[in-house]
Protein backbone atom coordinates (compact mmCIF):
# COMPACT_ATOMS: atom_id res chain seq x y z
CA UNK A 1 0.00 0.00 0.00
CA UNK A 2 1.55 3.58 -1.05
CA UNK A 3 2.64 5.50 1.60
CA UNK A 4 -0.26 8.55 1.77
CA UNK A 5 1.81 11.06 3.31
CA UNK A 6 4.52 10.68 0.32
CA UNK A 7 5.33 13.99 -0.27
CA UNK A 8 6.65 12.41 -4.19
CA UNK A 9 2.85 12.29 -5.22
CA UNK A 10 1.30 14.09 -7.88
CA UNK A 11 -2.29 13.02 -7.47
CA UNK A 12 -4.12 11.64 -4.06
CA UNK A 13 -6.86 9.15 -4.32
CA UNK A 14 -10.11 10.14 -2.16
CA UNK A 15 -8.57 7.48 0.29
CA UNK A 16 -5.36 9.37 0.46
CA UNK A 17 -6.35 12.42 0.69
CA UNK A 18 -8.98 11.56 3.86
CA UNK A 19 -6.36 9.60 5.90
CA UNK A 20 -4.04 12.99 5.23
CA UNK A 21 -7.42 15.11 6.44
CA UNK A 22 -7.91 12.52 9.55
CA UNK A 23 -11.61 12.55 8.02
CA UNK A 24 -13.82 9.45 6.76
CA UNK A 25 -13.76 8.48 3.55
CA UNK A 26 -17.65 8.69 2.92
CA UNK A 27 -16.94 12.33 3.88
CA UNK A 28 -14.15 12.94 1.53
CA UNK A 29 -16.46 11.59 -0.80
CA UNK A 30 -19.08 14.16 0.16
CA UNK A 31 -16.44 17.07 0.20
CA UNK A 32 -15.11 16.01 -3.68
CA UNK A 33 -19.22 15.47 -4.63
CA UNK A 34 -20.07 19.01 -3.44
CA UNK A 35 -17.21 21.10 -5.05
CA UNK A 36 -15.78 22.00 -1.69
CA UNK A 37 -12.33 19.85 -2.00
CA UNK A 38 -10.53 20.29 -5.43
CA UNK A 39 -10.21 17.01 -7.87
CA UNK A 40 -9.24 16.31 -11.03
CA UNK A 41 -10.41 13.12 -13.41
CA UNK A 42 -8.67 10.98 -14.91
CA UNK A 43 -10.14 8.71 -17.16
CA UNK A 44 -12.85 7.00 -14.96
CA UNK A 45 -10.67 7.91 -11.78
CA UNK A 46 -11.42 11.06 -9.49
CA UNK A 47 -8.21 12.39 -7.84
CA UNK A 48 -7.28 14.71 -5.61
CA UNK A 49 -3.80 17.23 -6.08
CA UNK A 50 -2.16 17.50 -2.88
CA UNK A 51 -2.19 21.09 -2.66
CA UNK A 52 -6.09 21.16 -2.59
CA UNK A 53 -5.90 19.90 0.96
CA UNK A 54 -4.57 23.22 2.86
CA UNK A 55 -6.49 25.19 0.36
CA UNK A 56 -9.50 23.53 1.84
CA UNK A 57 -8.10 23.29 5.29
CA UNK A 58 -7.54 27.20 5.01
CA UNK A 59 -10.75 28.37 3.71
CA UNK A 60 -12.37 26.08 6.36
CA UNK A 61 -10.28 28.27 9.06
CA UNK A 62 -11.48 31.55 6.88
CA UNK A 63 -14.73 30.40 7.63
CA UNK A 64 -14.79 29.81 10.86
Amino acid sequence: MNDPHDSTLVLLTVEEAARRLRIGRTTCFALVASGALESVTVGRLRRIPPDALPAYVARLRTAA
